[in-house]
């Protein structure tokens, strides 16, 4: 005997840098926003953390909030935000072909996808709104218009992965999950998915097939 299943949606889950986008897109944005001799001026101050995590003795999770806080704390957010949606169009330019792609065919069969990322909303949400996308990411404190150079969330990455994901999204809603990622920190995010993508692991791109009634024997 069999039951049809009423799930009709696919879920699509990628990866921002080192996945979709080809580049360290918080750094790139960094140098986007600031100038040489303000980078150059708070660089100087985290030097040490700096110097740590390139040795692999400071924590890359901690390493974006130090440089956030160094970079960003005092920032105006209206100045800011303009500067972020010039940054999130040239961003477009940079994605990886192929996770694009992959990407399109998801929405093109009617899937939900979501960027779940490290990085920062300040310019991954004008880089979604351009791609039709939803997001997943550390959340910037702003005060009186202000970045105060802290977060609200904690940093999107590894487990916080995972627990985004559940508390935004009922898996078992969802016919598949797919799920693109580059490093160890999303290995909790692929672990949820019916087909995982690790870049730089599978050579192959998982095949999409329309979401729809699912016989399932009972």
């Amino acid at each position: 005997m069999y039951a049809t299943s009423k799930k009709n949606k696919n879920l699509a889950l990628f990866d921002f840098d080192g996945t979709l986008c080809t580049k360290d897109s918080f750094t790139g944005f960094i140098f986007y926003a600031l100038s040489k001799r303000h980078i150059v001026k708070q660089g100087i101050k985290i030097l040490p953390w700096i110097q740590a995590y390139y040795l692999n003795a400071y924590p890359a999770h901690a390493m974006r909030l130090k440089l956030f806080r160094a970079m960003f704390t005092n920032a105006d957010v209206i100045d800011l935000q303009h500067i972020a949606e010039e940054y999130a169009a040239s961003l477009i330019s940079q994605l990886n072909p192929s996770l694009l792609k992959q990407l399109k065919q998801h929405q093109a069969l009617g899937d939900d996808v979501v960027l779940v990322s490290a990085s920062i909303d300040i310019y991954l949400k004008p880089v979604c709104d351009l791609l039709d996308i939803d997001l997943i990411c550390t959340q910037t404190e702003t005060v009186n218009q202000i970045y105060t150079g802290q977060y609200i969330t904690p940093d999107c990455s590894s487990e916080q992965k995972r627990q985004r994901i559940l508390e935004k999204y009922a898996l078992d809603d969802y016919a598949l999950i797919y799920a693109y990622g580059n490093s160890h920190e999303d290995d909790e995010m692929l672990a949820l998915a019916d087909h995982a993508y690790m870049v730089g692991n599978n050579q192959v791109m998982p095949l999409l097939s329309r979401a729809g009634d699912i016989q399932i024997a009972i």
